[in-house]
């Protein structure tokens, strides 16, 4: 990606609000390097830890991950074996930084399907940073979006069958409830890294009106500069909502 845009003030920019990442190509990185895949992987997580903080410093509220989707079990065994390491290592590290930057970790995904020592250290850092309100650093783990709607409509008949939901009430507001991210906005901007073009079973119905950003660099060599460059094409664009053009307001702007 072009890094003409590294010194472009992100506060004089329509900085997205809620940002999603579909982190790929940690494989192929290894691979032209003649690495083990799991040495990518480790580079992903360093790649995890600078786009947190790059994100916080231009002013992204919400950054969604998408670490690991429930077709990834079907990964060799020692690959998802040394990528749940890999998790569980990230969590025992990152929880004083997250306490001392304010970032509060959520997840969505069939969290109780995944190894015990990873559960344990993630509902550990969700407990110690949920009273915080600035940041919020989401990671999808074991998450696809039809394993979602599947486990929202089901909690949705259950409630339906308990009375506590009327059937007739058909909103999107109402099923949006049952959805994993109930308490969180849309993502204004999903990025995609690795040159891959498709959304691969992620925040399909919460990306109906995302715009999308594809790069071909590489997870492990996404940094700042590359999120920066995502935001600057964000700002560009005029989203519409359905709307024609003449009932679109502008968008507004941010300054220094």
């Amino acid at each position: 990606m072009p890094h003409s845009v590294r010194n472009e003030p992100a506060e004089k920019a329509n900085v997205p609000a809620h940002v999603a990442i579909i982190m790929d190509g940690n494989g192929r990185w290894a691979a032209q390097r003649g690495l083990p895949r799991l040495e990518g992987h480790r580079r992903g997580v360093e790649a995890v830890r600078t786009v947190t903080n790059a994100a916080r410093d231009l002013g992204i509220r919400i950054l969604t991950l998408y670490a690991f989707s429930v077709e990834n079990w079907n990964r060799p065994k020692a690959e998802v074996g040394g990528l749940m390491s890999l998790l569980e290592f990230y969590l025992k590290q990152e929880l004083k930084t997250f306490v001392k930057d304010r970032v509060r970790l959520r997840t969505i995904g069939r969290i109780d399907e995944l190894p015990a020592g990873v559960q344990k250290h993630l509902r550990h850092t969700i407990a110690e940073t949920a009273h915080f309100t600035d940041y919020t650093l989401v990671l999808a783990l074991n998450y696809g979006s039809r394993t979602e709607v599947v486990d929202a409509a089901r909690a949705y008949a259950a409630a339906v069958a308990a009375g506590r939901e009327k059937l007739n009430d058909g909103s999107w507001a109402t099923f949006n409830r049952y959805l994993a991210t109930a308490d969180l906005p849309d993502p204004d901007l999903i990025i995609r890294t690795s040159g891959e073009t498709r959304l691969s079973n992620f925040l399909l119905l919460q990306g109906a009106y995302a715009e999308l950003v594809f790069t071909p660099v590489l997870w492990p060599d996404f940094g700042k500069a590359e999120l920066v460059s995502a935001c600057a094409e964000y700002a560009r664009r005029e989203r519409r909502y359905g709307l024609t053009t003449d009932q679109v307001k502008p968008a507004p702007t941010t300054t220094a």
